[in-house]
Order: structure tokens, then C-alpha cells, then sequence
């Protein structure tokens, strides 16, 4: 039998400074991303689903919400809050920058803007600025999203 590994490379609020920056890994958008959101949306629009349409206009696009489910699923990956996030309270301010595009290779940035306990204490509320890049180092997406977090001795 196989022995059951876990490893907890959460970030609680006390590892967490205004200014840090954390990089994650990469990941390929391919055609079955497109598709498979279209179908989840509903969203079929011609400059996800025409190709022809879109032939003289440098390809499909991927849609926009698609790139903020990505982050969310690159941020998992690293592994930043996998055991410490209790809720991510919103999305503010995101701005679609530059195209996603099928064959781009996207990673996310994360930058804490600011850190603080919750009145009782028990909690942490974290502001973060993400910025989602494509292989060209361009920024395809931008935005922040507040984290209420876990404190380390609550969770160890």
C-alpha cells in the first residue's frame, strides 16, 4: 500500500508582507480550454467560436472570464492558500489588458497590498493584486481580490 503524502505549503497571514511578490507556474491555454468554457457559459460569440471570423482579426479569443478561472487554478497549483484561505471576498477593479489567445502560455503574479487582522482576531483580511501575463511577458489581466486567511496558530 501507498502511503498517503500531504504537504502544506500554505501561506497563513503571518507569512504574508505589504510588497511581497509570489510567481506561479505556467500553463498553456489550448483549444479544449475554449471549448469547454464555451459549453460551460453558454458564451458560443463569434470571436470565441468562428474561426473564419476571426482569421483576419490574429485568431479566436478565449474569454475574459476564463483567464480570472485560470489564475484561480494557477494560484491553486502553487499552492499559496491551499490550506489557510477561508473565502475570497471579490474581485475589484480587473482590467482585460491583452487578448487570450489559444496556444498562449499564461503565469500569475500576485502582490500583497495589504494585511490585517479582522476585529476578533481570529482571521486575517489580505488585499492582493493580480496581474495574469502571457509568454510575451505582456499583462493580459489585472486586478485585485481581498482574502479572508487563516492566522498560522489557528491552523497548525
Amino acid at each position: 500500500m501507498l502511503e498517503k503524502r500531504t504537504t502544506d505549503n500554505s501561506l497563513y497571514f503571518e507569512d504574508l508582507e505589504v510588497g511581497q511578490v509570489y510567481r506561479s507556474p505556467a500553463r498553456t491555454l489550448t483549444e479544449a480550454d475554449l471549448t469547454m468554457f464555451s459549453m460551460l457559459s453558454g458564451d458560443w460569440n463569434q470571436v470565441h467560436a468562428d474561426a473564419e471570423y476571426m482569421e483576419d482579426r490574429g485568431g479566436r479569443l478565449l474569454h475574459g472570464a476564463l483567464g480570472i478561472a485560470v489564475l484561480t487554478g494557477l494560484m491553486d497549483r502553487a499552492g499559496w492558500f491551499a490550506q489557510s484561505a477561508i473565502a475570497m471576498t471579490g474581485l475589484d477593479d480587473w482590467k482585460f489588458l491583452t487578448p487570450l489567445r489559444i496556444g498562449d502560455t499564461v503565469t500569475v503574479e500576485m502582490e500583497i497590498l495589504s494585511c490585517r487582522k479582522v476585529s476578533a482576531g481570529d482571521k486575517g483580511f489580505v488585499d492582493r493584486r493580480f496581474t495574469l501575463f502571457n509568454q510575451h511577458g505582456e499583462k493580459a489581466q489585472q486586478g485585485r481580490s481581498g482574502l479572508l486567511i487563516q492566522l498560522a496558530d489557528s491552523s497548525r
